[in-house]
C-alpha cells in the first residue's frame, strides 16, 4: 500500500510541476497579461497541493527504503534532497513573488528575471523528479522479477 501511495503522490507531483512549467511558458509566450496573472495565481494556489504531495512522496520513500540499500535508493535520496532544496529555496519564493507582482500588474525587469529563474528551476525540478520516477519504475521491475524467481 505504501508503495502505491508513494507512486501516486510522486506521479501527481511530477504532473503538477509539468503543468506549472507548461502553463507558464504558454502564457508568457502566447497569451495576454491577464492570462499570465491567472496562471501565476493558479500556480500560487497549486503550491498548496504540490507541497503535501512532495512531502508525502519523500516521507513514503524514506519509509519504503528503510533497512534497504542500493545504488538506486541512494540516487533517489540524493535527488530528493536537491528537489527539496530547489523547491523551498527557488521555486516557492519565486512563485509567491511572481504571483504578487503579476496581480499588481508589475511586469518589469525584476519580474522577468525572477520568471527566468523560476523557469530554469522548474526544468531542473522536472528533470530530477522524472529521473526519480524512472528509477522507481526500475526498482519496481526488479522487485517483480525477484518475486517471480
Amino acid at each position: 500500500m505504501k508503495a502505491m501511495l508513494h507512486a501516486i503522490a510522486g506521479t501527481l507531483a511530477l504532473m503538477i510541476v509539468a503543468a506549472f512549467l507548461t502553463s507558464t511558458l504558454v502564457s508568457e509566450l502566447l497569451l495576454e497579461a491577464a492570462d499570465v496573472v491567472a496562471v501565476k495565481t493558479w500556480i500560487f494556489y497549486g503550491i498548496f497541493a504540490l507541497i503535501p504531495l512532495m512531502a508525502a512522496t519523500g516521507g513514503l520513500g524514506v519509509s519504503l527504503a528503510s533497512g534497504r540499500t542500493s545504488p538506486l535508493i541512494d540516487r533517489k535520496k540524493t535527488r530528493m534532497k536537491r528537489i527539496a532544496a530547489n523547491g523551498l529555496l527557488i521555486m516557492l519564493p519565486a512563485a509567491v513573488f511572481l504571483s504578487f507582482k503579476a496581480s499588481a500588474g508589475e511586469f518589469d525587469a525584476i519580474f522577468y528575471i525572477v520568471q527566468a529563474v523560476e523557469i530554469a528551476g522548474g526544468f531542473v525540478q522536472f528533470a530530477l523528479l522524472k529521473r526519480n520516477f524512472a528509477d522507481g519504475l526500475t526498482m519496481m521491475a526488479k522487485r517483480r522479477m525477484a518475486i517471480r524467481d
